[in-house]
């Protein structure tokens, strides 16, 4: 049996029901990964991988370990003990005496690895095809690059072999193979995941990324990953609880898109800004000078000094052993002096100061993950200058600060994928998380270059880490005269839904404004509530607000689910009117006005 394109929940489905052994399983699989194939460089033998299932028995099962036997890989620049790191330069290769943290939490979680995957050499290109292990082709054509440089790790979550697999970000790699395959790429916050133990390409912008077939997938994965690691001297503890994306949020565009002549490309985003209007997304034109600037600094700029720091001692004695273009690149470091280097810092940070103030005026930016999809012969012929313009909406999102989520946005007319990006501040994951959950419904895609439908998407069942999640009942429904206490405090609204059958809601007298009083009497209906995520550290402010004889206890819904809620003392129902028999708040407000 080969699980072909299954999602997360899929292999846990299976464990969990004990329809798929691991053993068996991801023996199979391995069985599917062909040496000749360049998307792998590494393949692990049987015996690692049943080192690892030995290891895996030991830790917990499918109850307890949420990636319990679900196979990934790893972009060959991380370190996976035991076994080689290449960063696809054979004469580099070193055996990794440990996992790199990445690694390390996702073995803790659960997860196995089956291979390390091609890139370009030293994580240097956009294109995939920098590598003496060969170019990797698109999942979609051959005649068509996979992007890079994490090309390999892209390529083996399109084609279904696998659900997840980590790629690096230093200027698109974790995103623009994404767009190129059909499938997600999850561009953390600087810091958010551990750098230690890998190659760096610019230290001091790299991100490991995460490659997903659904927003969902890549989010559960980013959760193993996400912490703080003292070892890791780029590592970062968020400052606080995202603010969440509003129900008609303010997207920031390129005024002036380029495309390079790929008219599928433009015609694709077109339809793209078409949907999203659609989901009540107000679309704003931006002036994305600072960025473009930005982004030439990556390449064009002393970065490419940092990219010659993490390789200075192996390039001086092996220059003649590098990719001819990688080595050109990297080369260029000779160019600058300290002195340009400070300088360049110093327009840097101008420039993300600039890009961060205008980014203010609207909730994201939203943007072509590339501006075009290009053949391998295209790459052959100008090598430097198609990998330019295919940086031309990512070089600048980690000399930025900037968070970012590449999402599928349908297939052109030429059958090959087009791909959006969400960008916003740093530590907004959460949020681009959250609207890439809401687009997914909105736009669903096939399951990379499978066949299959991507699964439909539910609200999550329990509030994000850091949020407190509320019911609301009357004054603080969307669109009421309280409800502003939820807003300032940066909360976010989930779904409206309805309690268990066994509450009454009275109008309680002499309020202002009007307010209810619901109260669990074992008797009476479903009443219609909103759920609203409010930030913790805001939650005993607004706990503070309310007047008795309300309060915040326990309310169960009609699904079971538990969460705090508006409850009333049941004393305040004498004398208050019964309108339990109309179903919620804005119905009884509803009939005032009516009367």
């Amino acid at each position: 049996m080969h699980p072909n394109g299954w999602t997360l929940s899929e292999w846990a489905h299976a464990y969990a029901e004990q329809s798929l052994d691991p053993r068996r399983a991801l023996h199979e699989l391995r069985s599917h990964l062909k040496p000749e194939d360049p998307a792998w460089i590494y393949i692990i033998s049987e015996a690692e991988l049943d080192a690892q299932l030995e290891r895996l028995a030991t830790l917990g099962s499918p109850e307890t370990l949420p990636l319990y036997g679900v196979p990934f890989v790893v972009k060959d620049n991380i370190d996976v003990a035991g076994l080689p790191t290449t960063a696809a330069c054979p004469a580099y290769t070193y055996v990794a005496q440990q996992d790199a943290t990445t690694v390390a939490r996702l073995k803790a979680a659960g997860a196995i690895v089956l291979a390390k995957t091609n890139l370009d050499q030293f994580a240097t290109g956009l294109v995939g095809t920098r590598s003496p292990y060969g170019a990797v082709p698109n999942s979609f054509n051959p005649e068509y690059v996979s992007g890079g440089s994490s090309s390999g790790s892209a390529v083996a979550v399109a084609t279904g072999l696998f659900p997840f697999s980590l790629g690096t970000d230093t200027a698109g790699s974790g995103r623009v193979p994404a767009g190129f395959n059909n499938i997600v790429g999850l561009k953390p916050t600087k810091g958010r995941f551990s750098t230690l133990g890998v190659v760096p390409a610019c230290r001091s912008l790299d991100c490991v990324s995460i490659f997903a077939l659904t927003v969902q997938d890549a989010d559960t994965v980013a959760s193993a990953l996400e912490a703080f690691d003292p070892a890791d001297g780029y590592s970062r503890k968020p400052p606080a609880p995202p603010v969440y994306l509003s129900q008609k949020p303010r997207f920031g565009i390129p005024s002036d898109p380029l495309w390079f002549g790929d008219h599928a490309s433009q015609n694709a985003w077109e339809k793209t800004l078409a949907k999203l209007k659609t989901l009540d997304v107000e679309l704003v034109p931006l002036d994305f000078t600072p960025m473009r600037a930005l982004a030439e600094l990556l390449y064009g700029g002393p970065w490419v000094a940092e990219r010659h720091a993490a390789i200075a001692e192996f390039m001086r004695d092996h220059a003649d052993d590098m990719n001819d273009v990688v080595k050109g690149i990297i080369e260029q470091a000779e160019r600058f002096t300290a002195t340009d280097a400070y300088r360049a810092e110093y327009r840097r940070a101008e420039l993300a100061r600039e890009i961060q103030t205008l980014m203010q005026s609207v909730d994201a930016l939203v943007v072509p993950t590339s501006p075009r999809l290009p053949t391998i012969a295209d790459v052959a012929k100008d090598p430097v200058g198609v990998n330019s313009q295919l940086g031309t909406w990512t070089n600048f999102v980690n000399l930025a600060d900037c968070s970012a989520l590449a999402l599928p946005a349908g297939i052109r007319t030429d059958g090959l994928p087009f791909g959006i990006t969400l960008i916003g501040p740093a530590w907004q994951d959460a949020a681009l998380a959250e609207f890439g959950h809401r687009w997914q419904k909105a736009a669903p895609w096939k399951l990379g270059a499978t066949d299959r439908n991507a699964p439909s998407t539910t609200e999550a069942t329990s509030a994000p880490e850091g949020y407190v999640r509320l019911a609301v009942v009357g004054a603080h429904l969307t669109g009421m005269p309280l409800n502003s206490q939820l807003t300032e405090r940066n909360a976010r609204f989930v779904e409206s839904t309805h309690t268990a059958d066994q509450y009454q809601l009275f109008a309680l007298p002499n309020t202002t404004p009007p307010k209810p009083g619901l109260i669990r009497s074992g008797q009476g209906k479903e009443i219609i509530v909103e759920l609203w995520d409010i930030p913790v550290q805001q939650f005993g402010s607004f706990v503070a607000l309310i007047p008795a004889p309300l309060g915040i206890g326990t309310l169960t819904l009609n699904d079971g689910r538990q969460v705090k809620g508006f409850i009333c003392e049941g004393a305040a129902a004498e004398g208050a009117e019964d309108i339990t028999h109309l179903g919620g708040w804005r119905a009884y407000i509803q009939a005032l006005k009516a009367n």
